[in-house]
């Protein structure tokens, strides 16, 4: 019985470095822009979906890789193993989760292979592929990491305020009723990723409501391990310094970092969010 083989996706946003040190293999999602395609998790890759999205010339899709593509590398993986765990984005936003559990299917009773929805993306499955790689890594069994990866998933957790509706509604994730409605209002929701759904919980009307929601939100939390400010540019923009420094007066102690979000993300928020993954840690009692 080898080590446990840890298998992730591009949005878990893993350098390759740090992915090699923590012997995780990781599968891309590919970015179509018109009849050009390209591979999920390239800085260029994101300047040109972003580029693109702002000038709304060209028809955009973020792919999950194929059910064949998870089916050849899990039979790989068997040469080594004969215990692996995929860790996911949210099945809400990819079919990533649901092609990597059909490539798994072939390898049923010859290999142990739990592919975990992490009802997250970015930061927050970032976090889990990381603790689910040093737990391999120090040997503990597939059922342990299962375990702390599903302990972990509560602890994690996504706000983001949009600009515009118009993504909302292209993704589905809003009606065009209420799409119309909220732009003549000039409403600007705040979103919540709620078991790994993105949901709209609260509306404002400006920018520096959004950014009072946003630091309330983190106001909540006695303690927090990790928290990044996600927006699609990597220098902060005008709001993003205002919440920086609201942050910065809550917990003087902790850093938050700017991270830019995916072509995925931004496939339902476009290129203009922003919004705060964090993560709390583990509650001890």
């Amino acid at each position: 019985m080898g080590k446990v083989k840890i298998v992730t996706d591009s949005c878990a946003n893993l350098d390759p470095a740090e992915a090699a040190a923590l012997d995780v293999t990781v599968v891309p999602l590919t970015v179509q822009i018109g009849e050009d395609i390209f591979e999920d998790g390239q800085p260029e890759t994101s300047d040109l979906f972003f580029e693109h999205q702002h000038a709304g010339t060209s028809p955009m899709r973020v792919l999950a890789p194929p059910v064949a593509e998870f089916e050849k590398l899990y039979q790989s993986l068997h040469r080594q193993t004969d215990q692996i765990i995929a860790i996911h984005v949210s099945g809400h936003l990819s079919d990533v989760w649901k092609n990597s559990r059909m490539g798994a299917e072939p390898l049923r009773g010859r290999c142990a292979i739990e592919v975990v929805d992490s009802n997250a993306i970015l930061l927050g499955q970032e976090i889990l592929v990381k603790e689910a790689a040093l737990a391999a890594q120090n040997g503990a069994s597939i059922d342990e990491i299962v375990r702390l990866v599903r302990g972990l998933i509560p602890h994690i957790y996504t706000v983001l305020f949009v600009d515009s509706m118009t993504y909302l509604e292209k993704s589905g994730t809003i009606g065009k009723a209420q799409a119309i409605l909220g732009t003549m209002m000039q409403i600007k929701p705040l979103l919540f990723m709620e078991d790994g759904e993105i949901i709209p919980m609260e509306k404002v009307k400006t920018v520096n409501k959004a950014v009072d929601k946003l630091t309330e939100f983190v106001s909540e939390f006695d303690e927090l391990k990790q928290v990044v400010v996600l927006q699609a540019q990597e220098e902060p923009r005008p709001e993003t310094k205002i919440l920086l420094e609201r942050l910065s007066q809550l917990f003087p102690e902790q850093e938050f970092p700017i991270m830019r979000y995916n072509p995925l993300l931004a496939s339902f928020v476009g290129p203009s969010a922003m919004g705060l993954i964090v993560y709390e840690g583990l509650i001890e009692y």
